[in-house]
């Protein structure tokens, strides 16, 4: 006999797999920026050369960098179709298509031939397998926080929502630590290594996420008949605003990694070929890093608020834009390090950190995956462009240029997260009263909710002017 989960057990408690959903979901998302850095990382220090040999050095820099955007056009399509069925057919189905779109384009990466082997072909190919890659990464993200975030507890969202996000990190730290042994190794397998290698993560990966239990709340949207015929184009009429606001929060989350991780890289490469492994094994050492400042940001935000932590990364992204470059153009390899760190380890963690809860709290259960998946990959498609504009910039106007683009982004960042200062996101929501205990639940099931909602009565206490008084 089936039961579904009743919504006030669900919003006190969570269900009973909010620990595993959160975790698998990280796995995946681990699995899936692993793929996708390991893209960036290539393009940064392989693939001008590999797959554009007939072109100057700055021009294959910008062709390669141009198929790395390719992939980030493609990511708003992938999050409106993964979003369409996450909203029409449930969250689990689409994180398991998408990890196996996502693993099978990275693998075939692996074993692409060379321009020098087939020629003009070889590009062809390597751009058409990017826009499949970049398609099931537009899938992937909103079903994994949708599903973390409506498994948790109300009182602990941030922090749940935060699991799946530093499994970002975590993918990155993976996909650079890769590429910093297979940099040992000889010819075409320093970039050929880190893709084939990811088929064992996609396994893994799809072995756990196969096991994972749908979003209870989409279970009970979906037996109440609260589901939309169009979850897409509900969205866009009834939620645009919400989109606009991820969009701006978003920007500057995605320039922020991406001008340091993949462009800064291909700047110090260039300029100093022999600070490589340095760089390499900064970004390793920041990704690690970003893994608990993303996990702490997040569970901080169910404590201060959203608003708070996100104002505080974009400003402290402001006033980083340009010591960032100064201390790179001293090519000392500790300053190198601290760059990577303060970029990489603890402002965009801080970003991503917070961005599961705060951007999956702009939509209602119908449309939530659609509209956060919508907005997120539209920012990501505009900031896929940072390296490219960055490396334009830098050719134009030297490095302040690509430093004045970093701080752009940062401030569209700051007006977005302003935006919704008076909106869901805006600090921790605290229902007005404690829902009653579901009924039929064992003895179990009631001391736990009995310490949950003591919990919440500690951490919330109610003002004295609404205690009654009921005399001696």
């Amino acid at each position: 006999m089936s039961t579904s989960v009743p919504a006030g057990r669900r919003s006190v408690l969570g269900s009973k797999d909010r620990v595993k959903t959160a975790v698998a979901a990280a796995l995946g998302t681990s699995v899936e920026n692993y793929d996708f850095i390991a893209y960036g990382t290539a393009s940064a220090l392989y693939f001008g050369a590999v797959f554009f040999p007939e072109s100057d050095r700055f021009v294959g820099t910008l062709l390669s960098f141009a198929t790395l955007a390719v992939g980030f056009v493609m990511r708003p399509l992938g999050g409106a179709i993964g979003g369409y069925f996450a909203d029409k057919l449930g969250r689990k189905p689409v994180l398991v298509a998408a990890m196996i779109v996502m693993g099978a384009a990275t693998f075939l990466i692996g074993v692409l031939p060379t321009y020098e082997q087939v020629d003009v072909l070889a590009p062809i190919l390597l751009v058409a397998i990017r826009m499949i890659q970049g398609l099931a990464f537009g899938a992937e993200w909103g079903g994994a926080i949708t599903m973390a975030y409506e498994h948790a507890p109300w009182h602990r969202r941030g922090m749940f929502a935060a699991i799946p996000q530093s499994g970002n990190p975590l993918g990155i730290a993976l996909a650079s630590g890769v590429f910093a042994w297979s940099d040992t190794l000889d010819g075409n397998w320093q970039w050929r290594t880190p893709f084939l290698l990811s088929a064992v993560l996609v396994i893994v990966a799809l072995i756990v996420r196969s096991r994972l239990s749908e979003s209870p709340e989409f279970q009970e949207a979906q037996a109440s008949g609260k589901t939309e015929q169009n979850p897409f184009l509900a969205t866009l009429a009834d939620d645009w605003r919400g989109i606009l606001r991820v969009i701006a929060l978003r920007v500057v989350e995605s320039f922020a990694y991406y001008s340091t991780a993949t462009y800064l890289l291909n700047y110090i490469t260039e300029r100093h070929p022999d600070l490589r492994p340095v760089a390499l094994g900064a970004i390793t050492a920041a990704s690690i890093l970003a893994i608990a400042v993303a996990f702490l940001a997040g569970a901080l935000t169910d404590r201060i608020g959203r608003r708070p932590i996100y104002m505080t990364a974009c400003t402290a992204a402001i006033l980083f834009a340009f010591p960032m470059y100064l201390l790179t153009n001293s090519a000392q390899p500790a300053l190198v390090v601290t760059v990577f760190i303060i970029g990489i380890g603890l402002i965009h963690a801080s970003l991503t950190g917070t961005q599961g809860s705060l951007l999956t709290e702009q939509f209602r259960t119908a449309t939530r995956t659609s509209g956060a998946s919508l907005g997120y990959q539209v920012a990501a498609a505009i900031g896929g462009f940072a390296p490219l504009l960055a490396a334009a910039l830098v050719g134009a106007f030297g490095w302040p240029g690509a430093a004045l683009l970093y701080l752009g982004a940062a401030v569209i960042g700051l007006v977005g997260i302003l935006a919704v200062a008076h909106g869901p996101g805006s600090g921790v929501t605290v229902p007005k009263r404690h829902p009653a205990p579901p009924l039929g639940v064992g003895l179990t099931d009631l001391g736990d909710y009995a310490l949950d909602v003591l919990l919440r009565l500690r951490e919330h206490p109610a003002p004295l002017h609404r205690r009654r008084h009921r005399g001696p």
